[in-house]
């Protein structure tokens, strides 16, 4: 069978090369790649084949590989050039900071891991956590009340509860599911989070600031919204369909969470341990596994704020160099001008100048360290068991890291081919539908982040496109920024080359593709509702009452999972 698929991979890799080397060739003079429809077949090739053969990482460099080719019009040495260039090095740049924080992560969780503080929990929630109901509630719970960052969220809640859902016979593609479906969703719905001062920046509005414009959309981020009111539903009335219900049987019958070969190593030393006991009894307790959380969780909040303040200072003298205000020599100067710009920043102006990708490093090193002299304080670890655990959280980010950085590649081809053009006279041709416009916008978000596997560069294309489209006095207006918001999370949440899909599959410590797999037709059936919930909202705005799509869009969620449930029974 194997050897089938990969043939059947190579055959379309084929075929897509040949295609592109005919329709260049064929092509006139003025013919260019570059801003047309084109520019989204090597992501979809990717998706197609990581479908195809189950595998991520040759499914990307393929991927990759035919952006490069696209991008350099069919030659072959310029292809290597812009595939090593432009492609891998640019990306592991651009995503340093990412990567840091990932190795960081990976080492705090070794750590509360060697310190026996997750055993300690594991045992608290088994006494405590009763049903597999309670156990998926619980980290429900967890992701929502960790907003500030999905990759933070994703990491987190993974490593904490998946001893719990363990025990509880929970596949861990199903804690994967339920980690993908709160990261993504939960901080585009939190004013104070990354994803807030992402899209703050990418408004151009006259009337609403950045983050004002972000806080009268939430109500219509239908997808985010109905996602949680589907988990919340499918937990309680217990039961599964798709290929998440044979993953989730095999759990209940066979004990086979279907985890990576890693973690189902290290389970079954759990195991040989229970039998036999350890040779150091761990002497971790709960409060061993919340402290480090809590210190993560503010020290990373403080680092976002820093580099935000940092921002602002920066960008302050930056202009009054730049308008002569100050000499670029004149450093006293500077640091007035720099210290006034901070005084006069508010937090919500902070968290919406600041970069995730360094604040969250900032946050982590320091809260790692931090963590080390606590643990080691408290003798729950030695120092030298503590610097064990660097290349033990470095080893176990490895699959994140080499994907990540793959999907990353991609995306920056994406990015060559410039495809926000082709996406710019799609929405142009739709101006004159406006009661279907928030749906056509739902729509095309959720494809361009699903064949980008972005969410941010996504609602970046769409936003100004957005709002140059609606008038802003208009209610439909917060609906069309909403539904550009909530069309990103969808297919950002779909995606197989999604950083955050990903990150929720090294969280769960499960199979990639299968956590894709399985997750695929609860993320479609949501996606579903919520383009019958922007069409309703297109049309009661006709008659002024457009707040009632967001009960309706709830009663259909409940509707079709009481549907669902009849069915699977039947």
């Amino acid at each position: 069978m194997k050897k089938k698929t990969l043939l059947i991979a190579a055959a379309v890799f084929v075929v897509v090369m040949a295609v592109i080397t005919i329709v260049n060739c064929t092509s006139g003079a003025g013919f260019s790649f570059v801003g047309s429809a084109w520019a989204l077949l090597p992501p979809l090739v990717a998706i197609v084949l990581a479908l195809i053969t189950k595998e991520a990482y040759s499914s990307l460099f393929i991927g990759i590989f035919l952006g490069a080719y696209m991008i350099s019009e069919c030659s072959l040495f310029t292809t290597v050039d812009t595939f090593t260039t432009s492609g891998i090095i640019t990306a592991i740049a651009d995503t340093s900071g990412v990567l840091f924080f990932l190795v960081i992560l990976g080492i705090i969780v070794a750590l509360i891991n060697k310190s026996g503080a997750s055993r300690a929990f594991g045992n608290w929630a088994q006494r405590h956590i009763k049903t597999k109901a309670g156990a998926l509630l619980a980290t429900f719970v967890l992701g929502v009340l960790i907003f500030i960052d999905d990759y933070f969220n994703c990491l987190t809640v993974g490593s904490v509860m998946s001893p719990v859902t363990d025990s509880k016979k929970i596949s861990r593609v199903k804690l994967a599911y339920i980690i993908d479906a709160t990261a993504a969703p939960v901080c585009m719905i939190a004013p104070v989070s990354s994803w807030a001062a992402a899209v703050s920046s990418c408004v151009e509005s006259e009337q609403y600031s950045g983050i004002e414009l972000f806080v009268r959309a939430i109500p219509y981020n239908f997808y985010s919204i109905l996602t949680f009111v589907f988990i919340i539903t499918i937990v309680i009335l217990g039961f599964d369909y798709g290929k998440m219900s044979g993953f989730e049987i095999k759990a209940e019958k066979n004990g086979d969470l279907s985890m990576l070969d890693v973690a189902l190593n290290d389970e079954r030393e759990e195991l040989r341990l229970k039998e036999e006991g350890p040779a150091n009894p761990a002497k971790g307790k709960i409060f061993d596994l919340v402290i480090p959380i809590v210190l993560l969780i503010v020290i990373a909040v403080c680092g976002l704020l820093r580099n935000g303040y940092q921002n602002i200072g920066n960008g302050a003298v930056e202009a009054a160099v730049d308008e002569q205000i100050v000499a670029a020599d004149d450093l006293a100067a500077q640091q007035v001008i720099y210290d006034r710009a901070v005084a006069e920043a508010s937090f919500v102006d902070a968290f919406s100048d600041t970069d995730a990708t360094v604040g969250l490093p900032w946050g982590g090193i320091v809260a790692l360290v931090i963590i080390i002299i606590y643990l080691v304080a408290r003798r729950v670890v030695s120092f030298e068991d503590a610097m064990k655990c660097v290349p033990q959280g470095f080893i176990a980010m490895v699959p994140a890291i080499t994907i990540l950085v793959l999907a990353t590649a991609l995306k920056n081809m994406t990015g060559s081919l410039d495809a926000s053009t082709f996406v710019q006279s799609i929405m142009a041709n739709a101006k004159g539908l406006q009661w279907a416009l928030p749906a056509i916008v739902f729509v095309i978000a959720c494809v361009i982040a699903f064949a980008t596997g972005t969410s941010w560069g996504t609602f970046g294309i769409l936003i100004p496109i957005v709002s140059s489209v609606f008038p802003e006095s208009s209610s439909l207006f917060f609906v069309g920024i909403s539904a550009c918001l909530a069309g990103a999370v969808c297919g950002d949440h779909c995606s197989p080359i999604s950083d955050t899909t990903i990150m929720s599959s090294a969280g769960a410590h499960c199979d990639h593709i299968s956590h894709v797999e399985t997750q695929l037709p609860y993320a479609l059936s949501v996606a579903a509702i919520s383009f019958v919930c922007y069409l309703l909202a297109g049309l009661l705005d006709l008659a002024g009452v457009v707040f009632l799509s967001i009960p309706i869009g709830i009663v259909l969620t409940v509707g079709f999972l009481l549907i669902m449930k009849r069915v699977v029974k039947d």
